[in-house]
């Protein structure tokens, strides 16, 4: 099964590095729309997520439409706190893309006004602003994953001095 998590612009190196790391231990794949705060040789991005940058599955796009060209007839839900329905009231299809916008101002309102059923939230406390992008994203994931039974992860850890009984 393939995950796919889509940043729309991302702004700040260290949360797309963090991202990346939850993206290469959960096999999904990660798709980066430009233009981006940043370069991918940026040391904050490799920094956090240095051993994981190259066991990853990353596409580039120049832009929200060329991402939507390239992936036309894909499944997309768009992660922001304008939505009206849950994360996980949503059934995630395989192959399907998880959207996520930029740090300081979320995804296009014009893209969410013409998808309210697939724009999704995290709950919280209604006084605070949001929660940060690689902490919302890794619970996505994670999300999806619970759902479709963690494919292909491993699911029982080992002690390294000990053997469980």
């Amino acid at each position: 099964m393939t995950l796919n998590i889509v940043l729309v612009e991302p702004q700040i190196p260290q949360n797309t590095g963090n991202i990346s790391r939850t993206c290469a231990v959960t096999g999904a794949r990660l798709h980066l729309v430009k233009p981006m705060g940043f370069e991918v040789t940026d040391k904050n991005l490799k920094r956090a997520g240095l051993d994981y940058w190259d066991k990853l599955d990353v596409t580039y796009y120049d832009s929200l439409a060329d991402f939507f060209e390239k992936t036309a007839g894909g499944k997309y839900f768009y992660f922001t706190t304008k939505g009206r329905n849950l994360y996980t009231e949503a059934s995630y299809p395989d192959g399907c893309y998880i959207l996520f916008g930029r740090e300081d101002a979320g995804l296009p309102e014009e893209l969410l006004h013409k998808n309210p059923e697939s724009c999704l939230r995290l709950p919280m406390r209604p006084t605070l602003r949001s929660l940060n992008l690689s902490n919302s994203v890794a619970i996505a994931v994670y999300e999806v994953l619970r759902q479709w039974d963690f494919p292909d992860l491993e699911r029982e850890g080992r002690l390294t001095k000990f053997e469980w009984e």
